[in-house]
Parts: C-alpha cells; structure tokens; sequence
C-alpha cells in the first residue's frame, strides 16, 4: 500500500471586492484573449524591455497545467514557454510520466523576461499574476505541478522553503498543487533529478485519480 501523501497549504479564491476578483481580466473568455492582452500589456517595466511576451502554450483542455516562474533568452526570442536547455529536459520529465508537451499546457508566472533573467520582483508578479490565475480558472486542470519556489510562493501565497513544500498535496483554489524543482536548478545540480522524479510521479499519481 502506498503512503498516505500529506496535506499542505490551501489557496482559496479572493473573497469578492478583493483586487483579483474585480480585475477586468477575469472576465477574459479565452487562452487566446489572454494571449492577446499580455501582448499588449504595460502594467511594469518588462513590457517596455522584453523582445516577445510569453504566455504559454499546449492543450487547453490539459489535466495537468506545469508552471514556472519566468521566460529565459529563448523564450524571449521565440515567444514560447519552456524551449532552451531546461524546457528540453521538462520535456524529458514529461515523457518519463508518459506525458507530451501536447498533453499538457506550459506557462509561467511572469509573461515577459527580466532583464538578465534577474529573479521576479514583487510589483511584476503583482502585476502578471491575474493573467495566470485567469488562465488556470479556464483550464481547470487535475493537478498543477509548481517549478521552482517563485512560482510556488505566487499561488499559494507561502515564502516556505522549496524543501517544506515538496512531497505534499497542496490545494490551488481546489485544485491540487505538487511542487517540485525548475528543470534549470536541475542543470546546476543533478542531484536533484531523483527527488524531481518522486515529485512528478505524485503529480501523475494525482492525474490518474490516485490520490485524492
């Protein structure tokens, strides 16, 4: 018998008068109309600095929704999400869970690169994050799969640790959560790949109804 998985932090829906709850871009009808209104978007600076925003891409009915937290230099350039070194190997985690990129829809917090690839500042994740929430609102996906601490701490409201919040069921708004580490941290340190692999195989455990 399998372990039981324990329950981590819970991310409710802002109550109603709440900024996100009023913001216009709930009411955005589609993945489209949302890619269309980050093109257009100047609510911070990297609209002015970025070469191609980055909204994200794959399967609009995706059960699994991987999120990480900004575009890199080939992002930028191509306008997709997850394409240099650390999208390959995310396509790499994808397969040995017996899933595509075409399966599942990728995206990150921020829809535009930082200058440097610089981490996120506070102001530009205020800003970006309605456009993911809506896009997760008009998925409805099985089960997110967190990359890295930044997009971790963006929707579950924590500053926990990477190491607090791995291994557990979080809950996104209803939606369970698993939170493991960026395909680029894995790049840096390899030694991280087996305790990756033991977070996406809970993450496909939650995606064939395993675990509740």
């Amino acid at each position: 018998m399998l372990a039981p998985i324990p329950t981590g932090i819970i991310a409710e829906a802002p109550a109603r008068g709440d900024l996100f709850a009023t913001d216009p871009l709930a009411a955005l009808p589609s993945l489209e109309e949302i890619a269309r209104v980050v093109e257009a978007c100047r609510k911070c600076g990297l609209g002015h600095t970025r070469l191609h925003s980055v909204p994200g891409q794959g399967n609009p009915h995706a059960g699994l929704v991987v999120v990480g937290e900004a575009p890199g230099a080939t992002e930028d350039e191509t306008g997709l999400a997850f394409v240099g070194r650390a999208g390959q190997l995310l396509t790499d985690i994808l397969a040995a869970i017996k899933l595509s990129r075409d399966d599942v829809f990728i995206c990150n917090v921020l829809k535009c690169r930082p200058p440097n690839n610089r981490d996120p500042e506070p102001l530009e994740v205020a800003a970006c994050s309605p456009y993911l929430h809506r896009q997760l609102e008009l998925i409805r996906p099985k089960v997110i799969l967190a990359m890295g601490r930044p997009a971790a701490h963006a929707l579950l409201g924590t500053n926990a640790s990477l190491g607090d919040l791995r291994q557990k069921v979080h809950r996104y708004r209803g939606i369970p959560l698993i939170v493991t580490y960026h395909p680029a941290a894995l790049l840096r340190n390899p030694h991280w790949k087996r305790p990756t692999w033991d977070d996406v195989r809970l993450a496909r455990r939650i995606f064939d109804d395993e675990v509740v």
